[in-house]
């Protein structure tokens, strides 16, 4: 009997152990990574430096951007947790190299799932009922496994509908707040040495809204709050915001409507496969509906009702019949103080009218403080105004490059960036990432510009004379989509 008990203390020994030395090789794994990544850049940026031939130098850089992704597609994969939120953060035509772009985008649905026994046992707990007494059937393979969660399709005991059920993997908060410190440490050293920009700040804001996705009573609260508000502001809403099933929810397990669409990065595919041209007049038609819904969407939540979804990655969006649009998983939010709100309101309109001297306003007002290291300040200003909350890139960029000598980070240092900003600037980059994948240049800022004007003028900021201004502004939004 004491030879039984004692291999079970030694187990139990070995998996505690285990689970105490699991953040310190999961760091060790991160930096050393990060290191290569980094210094293989550095190296080759000395080498081309030495390579006079415009052509060659492109071929180089090539190259050295495919070795990269692949390294960096390696990490995110291998790591998995907060690593596949960086792949969908950088992973995108306007902001990172095509090479890492094509390698990175393959990520955003290919998280390990948990296996079910794991799932059926936080579920049970969490609900305080059998699966079987809950449900009348449940898939055991998940439709989809994310970073945080996994999600299974079912049906409840006396329905006739489906439903998703969201349930989180266990033991992954300590794991991902791992992850998030070293990104923190990391982002300390960058904007030391190479992007002059308070990338720390960014990364404190990633820290508090990721945390908040632990909670998904939080998440079921919050897709009520914006089911009501789009529902309430549209006589149609612009988006699908699934209803969430009341009383089976708990801070690790969500039950939701299930809503029938197809992923958006599949949009290309389905296309084909039912003959559609994807350069023809009846897909250009749905794409254009698709982009003006979320426009339209991301306009109101953000400058009318300051409370928005803040993760438009393409693995939360599913195209439905009829090109309408479901947005899906509420556990990134942002609730903007009105300060805030209005501030951006006043830099929407500063990129819209191409006004640097209220773009300085602007800044000003949302407390981003910069640091010219030029002479054409305002001009620059604005320039870095429309690359960062802007989906049209800037006239000349083909996408954002901030170790270029050309790129306005390194004329206007950004010293210190309010965190609650960073919501706004990831949410307007993943939409430009859209826009760009669906072949559709536009600005987000001349689109949003009416409901600025609303949310000012409602604020006694914007004289009255404006508000025709405004009318005329909300039927050019919608006309915008059909003449482009």
């Amino acid at each position: 009997m004491n030879g039984i008990a004692s291999r079970f203390d030694f187990k139990d020994i070995q998996e505690k152990v285990s689970l105490h030395l699991r953040p310190w090789h999961r760091s060790f794994q991160f930096w050393v990574r990060a290191a290569d990544i980094y210094t293989g850049y550095k190296v080759f940026q000395v080498r081309v430096s030495f390579v006079k031939d415009v052509q060659k130098q492109h071929a180089m850089w090539e190259r050295q951007h495919e070795l990269a992704a692949d390294k960096i597609y390696a990490m995110c994969s291998d790591l998995g947790g907060f690593f596949l939120k960086v792949a969908q953060i950088i992973g995108k035509p306007d902001l990172a190299p095509a090479a890492w772009v094509k390698k990175l985008v393959t990520l955003c649905d290919q998280a390990p799932a948990t296996p079910f026994d794991g799932v059926q046992l936080v579920l049970e707990k969490e609900l305080g009922q059998s699966i079987s007494g809950i449900f009348e059937k449940f898939d055991v393979n998940p439709l989809g496994s994310a970073s945080i969660a996994q999600v299974h399709r079912a049906r409840l005991r006396g329905d006739k509908n489906d439903v998703v059920v969201k349930v989180q993997h266990p033991g992954i908060q300590e794991l991902m707040m791992t992850d998030i410190r070293n990104l923190q440490a990391f982002a300390l050293y960058m904007q030391k040495t190479d992007i002059k920009f308070d990338l720390y700040s960014v990364t404190k804001e990633m820290e508090t809204q990721i945390g908040y996705e632990f909670d998904f009573l939080r998440e079921a609260n919050a897709m009520e709050r914006i089911h009501r508000f789009l529902y309430e502001n549209n006589r149609k809403s612009p988006v699908l915001v699934p209803r969430v099933v009341q009383n089976l929810a708990s801070r690790r397990v969500l039950v939701m409507e299930y809503i029938d669409g197809i992923p958006i990065l599949k949009l290309g595919d389905e296309m084909a496969k039912r003959g559609i041209n994807p350069g023809g007049k009846m897909a250009a038609a749905a794409k254009q509906n698709i982009l003006k819904s979320l426009t339209l969407a991301y306009g109101q939540m953000i400058l009318k009702s300051g409370f928005f979804h803040a993760d438009p990655h393409p693995g939360n969006i599913l195209i439905c019949k009829g090109s309408e649009v479901a947005l899906l998983d509420y556990g990134q939010v942002k609730d903007l103080p009105d300060q805030l709100r209005l501030g951006y309101a006043n830099l929407v309109l500063a990129i819209a009218d191409n006004d640097p001297v209220k773009a300085m306003e602007s800044y000003r007002e949302l407390g981003i403080g910069t640091v010219s290291n030029c002479g054409n300040e305002q001009q620059e200003l604005l320039r870095l105004a429309q690359t960062m909350f802007d989906t049209k890139l800037p006239p000349g960029v083909a996408m954002l490059q901030p170790f270029s000598e050309d790129s306005s980070i390194k004329k206007i240092a950004v010293e210190s960036f309010p965190e609650e900003l960073f919501s706004i600037l990831r949410t307007v980059h993943l939409l430009r990432g859209l826009s760009v994948g669906l072949g559709i240049n536009f600005s987000c800022a001349e689109q949003w510009r009416p409901f600025a004007e609303e949310a000012l003028y409602n604020a006694g900021r914007l004289k009255g004379a404006n508000r025709k201004s405004r009318v005329r502004k909300l039927s050019s939004f919608r006309r915008f989509f059909w003449r482009n």
